[in-house]
């Protein structure tokens, strides 16, 4: 049976069957409520059964158009074949073993390949850890062991992990680090780069960014600098051009480990294997986690072998880093990309984002800035002709999207950006849905 045009476009919707959250959700939440701390929040008390490409189907029922991935975890899809099959054939024959105790091959073969796909041609060599905020701090002790020297400078508006160390490295205090000092000492936070906000080139932000390096740290003192080339939670800032490569370019000539922290943004999200080479960056060091192995917990640091090499035997490990089961599937999300398919399916989710918002834009002026590469898209929100940012609005939008089944995230230092982090798997017709959405609630 032919499905008819009306049938075709009802399977891009989203599907509710019962009010959001739903009584069985609504259920759940009382017992989280009961049984889990306050401060695991909750963006939205929607509890998901299962899951598949773009969509989520909660425990009522309602199927979900999903546009975070986990906050750009499921970067291939939710429960993508390929990675499942993986990660179940795993499961058949060794989940653990500890590779620090007894080592297994497939560890060894995927820092050989992130080797190969990471920027720059000089040997490196790639340990694993659990989750993003572990292989910073990693990166951390690897750079001050390297050096000799302490002090690391993050980048103002950046976005590092919830650990003692990563909380110390965020732009914002609230609600990450809010009641949890003292800090870590010898985090140094400096200015970025910020196109819409500081209309600088890169070239006067890299200068600017250099001054206070060099009188408020000085570079005898300073082991690191670590930058998102886009950054995530403080709202898909992308730099302007020639910034990172400045930065990495004082920091080679003055004994600083340059990290890239591509946590978010790495591994095909932006259209490329790296966002670092969208800027013609190549850093010392560069970090990877979240869509590494498509929803399994896994994370990477990867480096200039001679770096690498600063910590000594049984300085770097952990129990569960480099897990078999999450190994295995990070092999499959690679297998995925090396094809080139995914980069492609990244720059037409680009191309169908960009010029969806760019509309709303010409009609909505609250729409201040459109950013973003590939499957990593945002828009600022601020007052009518100027940058003041409209704080709150982009929660409302995210509030009232949810309320038609479409999920958003939010982000900025403002609290003023709706960002996209979908699946490679979504499609034209379910952008222009989500699109649709977020076009009704900025008419009301």
């Amino acid at each position: 049976m032919t499905l008819i045009a009306e049938d075709l476009a009802a399977l891009q919707r989203p599907e509710l069957v019962t009010e959001l959250p739903g009584p069985k959700s609504r259920e759940i939440h009382a017992r989280r409520e009961q049984a889990v701390p306050r401060g695991v929040g909750c963006a939205l008390p929607i509890y998901i059964e299962h899951a598949d490409g773009a969509w989520l189907t909660d425990v009522d029922g309602n199927r979900l158009l999903d546009l975070g991935s986990g906050i750009g975890v499921t970067t291939l899809g939710h429960t993508q074949p390929t990675v499942v099959a993986a990660a179940k054939a795993q499961l058949d024959r060794v989940s653990h073993t500890l590779f620090t105790v007894t080592p297994y091959e497939n560890y060894v073969r995927l820092a050989e390949r992130l080797a190969e796909h990471t920027p720059g041609a000089h040997a490196k060599k790639t340990f694993f850890v659990n989750s993003g905020a572990e292989a910073v701090e990693n990166a951390v002790k690897i750079a001050r062991a390297h050096t000799g020297k302490r002090v690391i400078a993050a980048l103002d508006h950046a976005f590092h992990g919830r650990t003692s160390l990563t909380m110390a490295m965020n732009h914002r205090v609230a609600p990450y680090g809010t009641g949890f000092g003292p800090f870590a000492p010898d985090v140094q936070r400096v200015p970025n780069s910020y196109p819409l906000r500081d209309g600088l080139s890169g070239a006067e932000a890299a200068a600017r960014t250099i001054e206070y390096l060099e009188q408020r740290i000085g570079a005898a003192d300073l082991a690191a600098i670590i930058a998102e080339p886009i950054q995530g939670e403080g709202g898909f800032v992308v730099p302007a051009e020639g910034y990172l490569p400045a930065l990495q370019e004082w920091a080679t000539a003055n004994d600083v480990v340059f990290i890239a922290d591509e946590i978010q943004a790495g591994l095909g999200r932006t259209g490329t294997w790296f966002a670092s080479e969208l800027f013609g960056l190549v850093p010392d060091l560069v970090l990877t986690a979240k869509g590494i192995a498509d929803g399994l917990p896994l994370a990477g640091v990867t480096g200039r072998a001679e770096i690498m090499d600063a910590a000594g035997p049984g300085g770097l490990g952990g129990t569960f880093g480099g897990n078999p089961v999450s190994i295995a599937a990070a092999h499959a999300v690679l297998d995925l990309l090396e094809t080139g398919a995914p980069f492609a399916e990244a720059a037409r989710i680009e191309d169908a984002l960009v010029s969806g918002l760019a509309e709303l834009a010409s009609t909505h002026e609250v729409i201040g800035d459109i950013r973003g590469h590939g499957a990593m898209i945002a828009f600022e929100l601020v007052a009518p002709g100027s940058t003041t940012p409209l704080a709150g609005l982009a929660t409302e939008i995210a509030a009232y999207a949810a309320t038609q089944g479409v999920l958003l995230l939010t982000a900025g230092s403002y609290g003023n950006v709706v960002r996209f982090l979908p699946s490679l798997t979504v499609t034209n017709e379910q952008i222009s849905v989500a699109l649709g959405v977020i076009g009704d609630a900025l008419a009301q």
